[in-house]
């Protein structure tokens, strides 16, 4: 009577030690046969070392067949603030770019706190990322530098960093106002608004309002427009203040000027709302209304929210392509891609005189 023999599995995953032992050879051969390199082998160790990793159904990891080869593949992305709708949706966009590419993302939020920029550049850095996608505030001390990327290419998104040549994506700021400010002079309003979040630092936040002083300007005395900060929630005034704004606001609105908002971004357009909701106005009526950022909830605040639409999805994907351009080899100079926004006009921006 024959009797079957049948080999153990090591228990839990097989490592390339266990190959080694059982097909009878050095760890640096099995690598070898891994790595396609069985020209260095002989016929008779190929086949010893291709029936090991089959009887142990070994399967390399990936991370360390990429370190072996110098490269990771994964791609460090951090972002400002995460629940921004814009930082989710430039994720996502970059995901995909990633994944086509044969890349993952691995994602570092900071929680709008400058002061971890360098802490989040040196934690991807201990994941032997590739590169860096940065969407942050690009402010302050600690703020991240061309020192500080451990020698790995990055692409800036929405703010500049000052000195650091790298590729720069972002929405064309400038043209998007001007579409923006033309719609609402077209529409009879003469006293506008813009409410940004604080700007000092942020450089996409500054470029906004000087595109909206260029625009007033180049309307001459057919508009007037004034800039304000607003607080966050947080602040004990913050309420107050941005009432009083909207107030000083529709007082101006006389003769005929009437009066609109442009806000900043969609976290300054909840304010609005929320300001709008306490002086008990309705947009479209009491005051018009643009703000950058399309949101799922704009078309249902009032009459609808007049938004810019970024190319949320398109800047991610052109952030992580021009990365990922960069870790094949290209070596020209830093590029600038400005993307086109889209003006979605609804009712908060079509009110009757």
């Amino acid at each position: 009577m024959s009797t079957r023999t049948s080999v153990q599995r090591p228990p839990g995953r097989a490592t390339i030690a266990d190959v080694a032992r059982k097909a009878g050879v050095s760890k640096a051969t099995v690598s070898r046969f891994l790595n396609h390199r069985e020209r260095l082998l002989s016929p008779d160790i190929a086949a010893k070392v291709e029936a090991a990793v089959a009887e142990l159904a070994y399967a390399p990891s990936p991370m360390a067949q990429a370190l072996s080869r110098g490269r990771s593949r994964l791609i460090g992305l951090v972002v400002a603030d995460v629940s921004n709708p814009f930082s989710v949706a430039v994720l996502r966009g970059a995901e995909k770019a990633c994944q086509q590419a044969g890349y993952l993302l691995m994602l570092f939020n900071l929680g709008n706190d400058g002061s971890r920029e360098r802490e989040a550049i040196d934690a991807l850095a201990r994941y032997q990322v590739d590169g860096f996608i940065l969407n942050t505030l690009g402010r302050g001390a600690t703020a991240v530098d061309a020192d500080a990327l451990h020698g790995k290419p990055s692409v800036l998104v929405d703010r500049r960093h000052p000195g650091m040549r790298a590729d720069f994506v972002s929405l064309d700021n400038p043209a998007a106002l001007l579409g923006a400010c033309e719609h609402l002079a077209a529409g009879g309003y003469k006293e506008l608004l813009y409410i940004s979040e604080p700007s000092k630092g942020v450089s996409s936040r500054r470029e906004r309002i000087a595109a909206f002083g260029d625009c007033v300007k180049a309307q001459g005395a057919r508009m007037a427009g004034e800039v304000f900060e607003c607080h966050d929630d947080s602040h004990p005034d913050a309420h107050a203040t941005l009432d009083q704004a909207l107030l000083a606001l529709k007082k101006r609105a006389v003769r005929g000027r009437r009066a609109a908002v442009v806000a900043g971004n969609s976290v300054v357009t909840l304010r609005v709302a929320a300001a709008m909701t306490r002086l008990g106005w309705s947009f479209g009526e009491d005051l018009g209304f643009v703000g950058f950022d399309e949101t799922e909830w704009a078309p249902l605040v009032g009459p609808g929210l007049s938004t810019i639409a970024q190319p949320t999805d398109a800047i991610g994907h052109a952030a992580a392509s021009c990365l990922i351009e960069r870790l094949q080899g290209f070596e020209g100079p830093p590029r600038q891609l400005l993307l086109p926004g889209q003006l979605i006009v609804r009712g908060s921006s079509q009110g009757k005189p």
